[in-house]
């Protein structure tokens, strides 16, 4: 018979590659954790605090709260490219009234 030899906590963990940057070595850092808070979970070795957490963030509330968030971010994201696209626009003005002042003989006035 083959012998199986006993797996210890150390073999058993993951290499993972060193990040490189430090939002990719946080971004490790949650994935750690969220895989043992589910090791706690499904061994029966959770917290009530870590349970507690898992429930809240499945809630209703919690769901409609993250879709606002996401709504939100988009409301300011086209907010932003509409402050972004006036400004163009008022170059763009800018420059056609200096080649309307220039074709009309005026001349461009000097900038301030």
């Amino acid at each position: 018979m083959r012998k199986t030899r006993a797996v210890s906590s150390s073999d058993s963990i993951k290499k993972m590659r060193p990040a490189l940057s430090p939002e990719a070595r946080e971004n490790q850092m949650i994935s750690l954790a969220m895989d043992l808070a589910e090791q706690q979970i499904r061994d029966g070795t959770a917290s009530s605090q870590l349970i507690t957490e898992f429930v809240k963030r499945g809630s209703t509330k919690a769901r409609l709260e993250k879709e606002i968030l996401e709504e939100q971010k988009g409301l300011i994201e086209a907010k932003i490219q509409a402050m972004q696209s006036a400004q163009r626009i008022e170059e763009l003005y800018a420059k056609a009234m200096d080649a309307f002042r220039s074709y009309s003989g005026q001349g461009v006035p000097p900038d301030d």
